[in-house]
């Protein structure tokens, strides 16, 4: 049998270490990765990094770890839409061949159901998530730890922690 063609969607608010070993895990299982970017493209504290932004995190992390240039894998990006139907709908055809879908999202997981594919359910890594870091960052605290190093690098370029502190 052959390795699925594996679907990852996420805000990545930011992309931490949680999200690199659900990668890690993939490129074992799969013979080509589409990871969606997913949410709104309003800048707010729950949306703080572009959809460039949180791709260029993405792309740095996995050559740290040399998944890219290794592995075969795609990147789209996809908005908040109305209703469940159209957001999953684009998913679908932005990621063409989808076979297995991995997430840790009820409401991802509820959007393909039915849509003959298989659904792995991730469960959190204790003490990491996109919504800690934030916290951290917005608090000054260690936030540095729960992201890959070159991930951590690049929010420092372009002054996340000082723009995290600002946005409301």
């Amino acid at each position: 049998m052959s390795k699925p063609i594996g679907l990852f969607v996420g805000r990545f608010q930011p992309f931490h270490r949680g999200h690199l070993l659900v990668l890690q895990g993939m490129v074992k299982m799969c013979r080509k990765i589409y990871i969606v970017i997913g949410g709104s493209s309003a800048q707010d504290k729950e949306n703080p990094f572009s959809f460039a932004e949180r791709k260029e995190m993405i792309q740095r992390a996995l050559q740290e770890e040399d998944i890219i240039p290794l592995f075969d894998v795609e990147f789209e990006t996809i908005t908040d839409q109305e209703g469940d139907e159209a957001w999953t709908q684009e998913v679908l055809e932005k990621a063409a061949g989808v076979e297995k879908v991995w997430t840790g999202n009820e409401q991802v997981e509820k959007c393909f159901a039915g849509k003959g594919m298989e659904i792995q359910k991730i469960k959190e890594v204790p003490g990491i998530s996109a919504t800690e870091v934030r916290r951290l960052m917005k608090e000054g605290g260690d936030w540095e730890e729960l992201v890959p190093e070159d991930v951590a690098r690049y929010i420092k370029e372009i002054e996340g922690v000082k723009r995290m502190k600002t946005l409301k």
